[in-house]
């Protein structure tokens, strides 16, 4: 949620920001009509009230003198019955103001590349593992690469057919290896982050509406959501949800901060606009397994935040030793809370194409006006904290990045070194026969 005093104030600088992430300059125009017909509606009632005030001393005064007070009664009663008109009007404006500002995104901050998707995005850094070259299939060489879900299914670890036959498209079951791989890679994230100072937590995979509302899924995003029919219950798009509302409604002590979460839960999605893409696989599922951290900051700390956060998801890539490169989201591309992502893309060779497997955004205070979550600064003076969060990563592009770019000619996959401990010592994965 934006702060409407920002808009009134300076409503010109507002309007060209939020041009930038696609809203039209008419609708802040017309907020700005509503939120000023409500406080002066505000206004109109407050001197009702008053008058309401002076009106029932004169009554009371005209009975302890038993005067005749009919006529101040009289008064009265039009009085109320105006603060009565007045308020409604003045709830239904209230109204409008809240559904226009509920839809608004975050403004961008000042360095992130302006355009409308993601050809505007901005490429800050790449990253190759030393030994990349000897590889046989080394970027830009994808001749006889297979693709993740041919060579899952070669090996008998994922199961895309079945898990359709049991819920649809879009699900799977990963079998023997295939679900023994996957928990090494969630495992070794979560240890990675509590390393790195993050609380490990599980959180509840069901959130009411209003915890959506918080982190900005509600009510923009609501045709994309798992909801439970006829309760106020969805399953979680991600942990984001769970994690970023633990301090909804409080005061955050401000020696605490920063704090730091992270959490392995199932995300739900629709994936409502995306027919026809990456149907095969494991890159756009229903259900996925996910590693998400988030943080709270004071305000002056959370870019410095992000900048670690980042680092924090590149460490897991960089531990794996899977190439990957970091952009910079444009206006157009941003998530509708973030005022600065980091996406983080991990390269498939049989695509011969980075893909996304982190998004790391700072969203300022948007989120935490939603939830009131504050803190005190040095001056005793209660402030908004700024939230962040990103994946750590997501579970399942991870295994697919794995078995792409750690595929042998044999039809074997290496297992990556950090991940064999958590696999008892298991060097490779080969072919398993289930029935």
């Amino acid at each position: 949620m934006l702060d409407i005093r920002y808009i009134r104030k300076d409503s010109e600088n507002a309007k060209r920001r939020l041009k930038d992430r696609g809203i039209n300059p008419d609708t802040v125009d017309q907020l700005l009509v509503f939120d000023q017909k409500r406080r002066e509606l505000i206004q109109k009632v407050e001197s009702l009230k008053a008058q309401r005030n002076k009106v029932s001393d004169k009554i009371a005064f005209a009975k302890r003198q038993k005067e005749d007070a009919s006529e101040a009664i009289m008064q009265m009663k039009q009085v109320g019955a105006d603060i009565k008109k007045l308020d409604n009007e003045q709830s239904l404006l209230e109204s409008q103001v809240q559904e226009i500002s509920a839809h608004l995104p975050n403004l961008a901050a000042a360095e992130v590349p302006v355009g409308p998707d993601e050809a505007a995005n901005v490429e800050q850094r790449t990253w190759e593992p030393k030994d990349y070259g000897s590889r046989p299939h080394a970027l830009k060489e994808t001749a006889g690469v297979k693709a993740h879900y041919e060579i899952g299914e070669n090996l008998g670890i994922l199961d895309f057919e079945r898990g359709a036959k049991v819920s649809g498209a879009r699900f799977l079951y990963y079998v023997g290896d295939g679900a023994r791989l996957e928990r090494a890679v969630y495992n070794f994230m979560l240890d990675e982050h509590r390393r790195e100072g993050y609380t490990e937590m599980i959180t509840p995979i069901v959130v009411n509406d209003s915890a959506m509302f918080g982190t900005g899924q509600y009510p923009k995003f609501q045709e994309d959501a798992y909801r439970v029919e006829g309760l106020d219950q969805t399953y979680i798009p991600t942990a984001e949800v769970p994690l970023t509302n633990y301090y909804s409604g409080e005061e955050i002590p401000s020696e605490d901060l920063p704090i730091k979460f992270t959490a392995l839960s199932p995300s739900f999605r629709k994936e409502a606009g995306s027919a026809g893409k990456d149907t095969r696989g494991l890159i756009r599922l229903h259900q996925f397994n996910k590693v998400e951290m988030v943080k709270f900051t004071r305000q002056e700390d959370s870019y410095n935040e992000l900048e670690k956060m980042t680092a924090d998801a590149e460490n897991i890539l960089q531990k794996l030793n899977l190439p990957y490169h970091v952009i910079m989201l444009s206006t157009g591309d941003m998530g509708f809370s973030a005022a600065k992502t980091y996406d983080i893309e991990v390269w498939m060779p049989q695509q011969n194409v980075y893909r996304e497997i982190s998004s790391v955004s700072n969203t300022e205070d948007f989120q935490a006006r939603r939830m009131h979550i504050t803190y005190r600064d040095e001056d005793n003076k209660l402030k908004l904290v700024h939230t962040l969060n990103g994946s750590g990563l997501a579970v399942g592009r991870t295994v697919a990045a794995i078995l792409e770019n750690y595929q042998n000619e044999d039809g074997s996959v290496t297992i990556p070194e950090v991940l064999r401990p958590y696999m008892g010592g298991q060097e490779k994965l080969h072919a398993t026969s289930h029935h």
